[in-house]
């Protein structure tokens, strides 16, 4: 069975038909030749997928597209800064070294973008030593909220450094201390 359905990417609205069985990485790729999201595992547990669903991180390889009719969607190769320019995140992961091959990197920017955007909206992790009070980005805190996501290269301490270097720019708590641990009696 087909379906119609519309879909802001990247700012452009798009109209297409699709099999309801079909992903929205899927549809990003072979409908709309959108090749930012990757096909890594196509089970979800990867990350290479990640894309920004109405502004909330997703895995577009577990999500019918005729479930993201009428959603923004927001792929790394749409993300930039006001003035056009190569997003923050973008522009880190290269200067921290947070890529090597490239395959993972859309999905671990797309997934950086949703956890700066969880931290702003004060949502706690696993890991958060009080979540009632205010998430502190340090180096556990990242890894935490970036492990839905997997680089084969190993670029992980690359990619912990940039997501709390534009943490830090945005002002956002980032202490210099090491991995904070969570005491039994938090």
């Amino acid at each position: 069975m087909e379906a119609e359905i519309t879909l802001v990417v990247d700012g452009e609205r798009r109209h297409l038909t699709v099999d309801t069985r079909v992903t929205l990485l899927d549809a990003l790729r072979e409908h709309l030749g959108n090749t930012s999201p990757k096909k890594g595992c196509d089970h979800g547990q990867c990350g290479s997928c990640t894309v920004l669903r109405d502004g909330r991180r997703v895995t577009s390889c577990l999500t019918f597209a005729v479930a993201a009719d009428g959603s923004t969607i927001t792929t790394s190769a749409g993300l930039c800064d006001d003035d056009g320019a190569p997003h923050s995140l973008h522009r880190a992961f290269v200067e921290h070294d947070g890529l090597q091959c490239g395959y993972c990197t859309p999905g671990q920017v797309c997934s950086a973008a949703g956890v700066l955007a969880e931290v702003e909206a004060g949502w706690p992790s696993a890991v958060t030593a009080h979540p009632a009070a205010a998430p502190s980005l340090d180096a556990e805190e990242i890894r935490e909220r970036m492990s839905g996501n997997l680089c084969r290269c190993g670029a992980y301490q690359g990619i912990v450094a940039a997501v709390a270097s534009v943490a830090r720019a945005r002002g956002l708590r980032t202490p210099a201390q090491g991995p904070r641990r969570r005491s039994a009696a938090s």
